[in-house]
């Protein structure tokens, strides 16, 4: 009953990843390989099963999208090395699978192991190979380079642009007009504060004249008016 189960869980577990691939995903009969080499490191009577081993298959199958889907620069490899890799993951799970089996923690600590030394050989063996392909004698390139995005096969051996690092012309183009405006608004921005600062200074000085003209034709009028007051109280022979 429990494979039948299990039968029944696993393409629906997989489903979701149906389109994500990565170097060694491209070919389905890898994909089914693991399934079955991990189907048969875990026994049927241990607890929880099903999930452990979608579990295992899940972070299997992910960790090669993970590794070569993070930098374009890493998106190229060889036919003949990604196979060796699928060659050199299926012995270690063989090997796996003829030991006794100890429970599944001590399972899941070996795949751990396993799932760690494949992404550092997958790393390393996708930047070397980047190096190679493109230099000046990536002519030293045998038979057929796999796109891992796309999982189709190139027939050139040397590489250019975002594959090798290097810019593309329209997106430099493109940034730099981007830059042009950001600068431009900021001249914009800054031309704004300095007028509008030099235009409140000019309306303080302003103020301030005014304030001191009028302060002044007002001292003036009150003169006069007190000039006025005095003359008439002369008049009227009042003494001060």
């Amino acid at each position: 009953m429990g494979d039948l189960w299990l039968l029944l869980f696993l393409p629906l577990s997989l489903a979701a990843f149906h389109g994500v691939k990565g170097c060694l995903e491209c070919d389905p009969k890898f994909t089914e390989d693991i399934r079955s080499l991990l189907a048969k490191l875990i026994p049927s009577e241990v607890p929880g099963r099903i999930h452990l081993l979608e579990r295992q298959i899940k972070e299997m199958i992910r960790l090669s999208f993970k590794v070569s889907h993070r930098d374009k620069m890493l998106r190229v490899l060889a036919v003949q090395k990604v196979t060796k890799l699928r060659t050199w993951l299926k012995n270690e799970l063989y090997k796996l699978g003829n030991e006794t089996f100890k429970g599944a923690f001590i399972l899941q600590g070996k795949l751990l192991d396993v799932r760690q030394n494949l992404e550092s050989k997958l790393k390393e063996i996708l930047k070397n190979f980047s190096e190679v392909a493109c230099s000046e004698d990536c002519v030293v390139i045998e038979g057929p380079v796999l796109d891992c995005w796309t999982c189709l096969r190139i027939t050139s051996r040397c590489f250019r642009g975002e594959y090798c690092g290097e810019e593309d012309s329209r997106k430099a183009e493109n940034r730099e007009i981007a830059l042009f405006l950001i600068l431009l608004a900021e001249v914009v921005i800054l031309g704004s504060a300095l007028l509008l600062f030099y235009i409140c200074v000019s309306h303080r000085r302003k103020m301030k004249a005014i304030r001191r003209s009028l302060k002044k034709y007002l001292e003036k009028k009150l003169e006069e008016l007190m000039g006025m007051t005095d003359d008439k109280m002369d008049d009227f022979g009042i003494r001060k």
